[in-house]
């Protein structure tokens, strides 16, 4: 597949979405273990289905593919949604769909490039996220990144005969540091 490197990290870079991974992303969301993380274990994606919301998510926000750099593969994908420049704030979504680069440091690398991207150049103040809280590796992530607790929706997902709460969570623009500003030759 093709990517462009829109936003560098160390080990991946951000491109555009690739309508052609279609297929990929249809293997991912359709894996029971990538899609109970997503809110998503319960529908049955095809790989027409897929395509459109690839090109939805090509139109609609700040959606990018995570390609690893050494070998420009696609490892998932991460964006910004609901973005509002008038009251500066978003919501941050993301998934490693490849299971082999789970607990690596991928998402916390893509996370921190999102973010730099939100706060440096779309110039956002508040960026916001939802996660369940039996997905501890995701938790786990989101604070190291500096995400704050924010509240809680008591038992709001249920799967079997448990229920989950969903947690939100947010970062300030006054408490990350990014990278995007080094670029800037004075």
């Amino acid at each position: 597949m093709r990517y462009f490197k829109k936003i560098v990290g160390d080990r991946i870079y951000l491109s555009p979405i690739n309508i052609d991974d279609a297929e990929r992303y249809t293997e991912w969301i359709n894996d029971l273990e990538v899609a109970i993380n997503l809110s998503s274990a319960h529908k049955i994606y095809s790989l027409e289905e897929e395509r459109e919301v690839l090109a939805r998510l090509n139109k609609d926000g700040y959606n990018f593919a995570i390609v690893e750099q050494e070998n420009d593969l696609l490892l998932g994908n991460c964006g910004l949604m609901a973005v509002d420049l008038v009251d500066r704030k978003a919501e941050l979504g993301l998934f490693i769909g490849d299971k082999k680069y789970w607990n690596q440091g991928y998402g916390r690398e893509a996370i921190r490039l999102l973010l730099d991207y939100g706060f440096n150049l779309l110039n956002l103040h508040n960026i916001m996220l939802l996660v369940h809280s039996f997905n501890r590796r995701a938790l786990k992530c989101y604070q190291k990144c500096g995400f704050k607790l924010i509240g809680r929706r008591r038992e709001s997902i249920i799967i079997g005969d448990k229920a989950y709460d969903e947690i939100y969570m947010d970062i300030l623009a006054q408490e990350f540091q990014g990278e995007i500003t080094n670029l800037i030759k004075d």
